[in-house]
């Protein structure tokens, strides 16, 4: 299959088509702490006041950002698939202890999500595994516009 940039594929016929179906990264901030919030959360209180953000996160998470994203994608003719959402997921990161999910005492881009850097890393993705999150509407600037 002959592929494009963007992630489209041939149909055979010389034609590149988009894919239809979108893999979104949504719930991985919201399970293995990666927003900063989460990082002070553990500053000020520890692995206790950290494991009560992440449940509000999760608890609230469904109504803040899954059916908008959803409803973005739909518009766009896309099907959205939430992997880090899968209740098999879920439930083995709800099994795991908060000091092997993240690592506080080491910098953004390495103690954040430290469970999913090593994954990456031992995936041979060591560039992705170390990207510092930078939420889009900060990381594009378009909140300075």
């Amino acid at each position: 299959v002959n592929g494009d940039e963007n992630g489209g594929h041939s149909d055979g016929e010389g034609q590149i088509q988009s894919p239809r179906v979108l893999l979104l990264g949504m719930g991985a901030d919201e399970q293995l702490g990666g927003y900063g919030r989460h990082r002070k959360a553990f500053d000020k209180g520890g692995w206790e006041r950290l494991k009560e953000e992440l449940d509000m996160d999760q608890a609230r998470f469904w109504e803040r950002n899954l059916g908008r994203d959803d409803r973005i994608c739909a518009d766009h003719g896309k099907e959205a698939r939430f992997p880090f959402l899968d209740a098999n997921v879920v439930s083995f990161l709800k099994g795991l202890p908060l000091d092997q999910i993240c690592d506080f005492s080491l910098p953004p881009g390495e103690g954040d999500k430290r469970i999913l850097r090593l994954v990456a890393t031992r995936l041979g993705l060591e560039h992705a595994g170390g990207l510092v999150k930078r939420a889009i509407q900060f990381g594009s600037r378009i909140s300075h516009l």
